[in-house]
C-alpha cells in the first residue's frame, strides 16, 4: 500500500471540503480550488479528516494513490497558507519590476519582457533583483515560475540569467584558446 496515500489528511479550522462525484471543491481563507479527481478513487471525508482509498492493488490505482492525496493536501495546504517560489536575477542590467499587476524584465534583449500573471497568481518584487511568485494553486505558482524563468535561462559560462532561489547553476570552463 502506498505510505503516502494511506496517510490521513487533516482539515484546519476555517476550511470547508465539499465532494460533488469526482469533483473536490476546497474553500478556505486564502480562496477556494476545485479539481476533478480519477474515478476510481475513493475520498472519504469525516471529522475533519480526508482518506484516499483504492479499489485494487493494481499497478494504475497504485500510482494514483498517492498522487491524488498528495493533490489534495496540496489543495488544503494552498488555501491555508499558499505558495510562493522566489526567482533571482544574475546579470549586469537585469533587473525586473512590477507594472500595475505585470511583471516586466529588463533581461538583455533589446526590448523589456511582459508577463501577464494567470488568474490567482500574484508577483511580488522586493527588489529590482529578486521575484517572488505567490498564488494558492501549487501547480500554477509552479508553471509560472518556470515561464518567468524561461524568458532568461542560466547560462553556463558567467551563470547569467534567471534562476530559482538556491539553485545550483553546473558551470563550465570557457575556451582554452591557442597558446604560442
Amino acid at each position: 500500500m502506498s505510505r503516502i496515500g494511506r496517510k490521513p489528511i487533516t482539515i484546519p479550522n476555517g476550511v470547508n471540503v465539499t465532494l460533488d462525484n469526482t469533483v473536490i471543491t476546497v474553500k478556505g481563507p486564502k480562496g477556494t480550488l476545485s479539481r476533478e479527481l480519477h474515478k476510481d478513487m475513493k475520498i472519504v471525508v469525516e471529522d475533519n479528516v480526508i482518506n484516499v482509498e483504492r479499489p485494487s492493488d493494481n499497478k494504475l490505482h497504485r500510482s494514483l494513490h498517492g498522487t491524488t492525496r498528495s493533490v489534495i493536501n496540496n489543495m488544503v495546504s494552498g488555501v491555508t497558507d499558499g505558495f510562493s517560489k522566489s526567482l533571482d536575477l544574475v546579470g549586469v542590467g537585469y533587473r525586473a519590476n512590477k507594472n500595475g499587476n505585470k511583471l516586466v524584465l529588463n533581461v538583455g534583449y533589446s526590448h523589456p519582457v511582459e508577463i501577464v500573471p494567470e488568474n490567482g497568481i500574484e508577483f511580488d518584487v522586493p527588489s529590482n533583483t529578486k521575484i517572488i511568485v505567490k498564488g494558492i494553486d501549487k501547480e500554477l505558482v509552479g508553471a509560472t515560475a518556470a515561464k518567468v524563468r524561461s524568458v532568461r535561462e542560466p547560462e553556463p559560462y558567467k551563470g547569467k540569467g534567471i534562476k530559482y532561489e538556491g539553485e545550483r547553476i553546473i558551470r563550465k570552463e570557457g575556451k582554452a584558446g591557442k597558446k604560442k
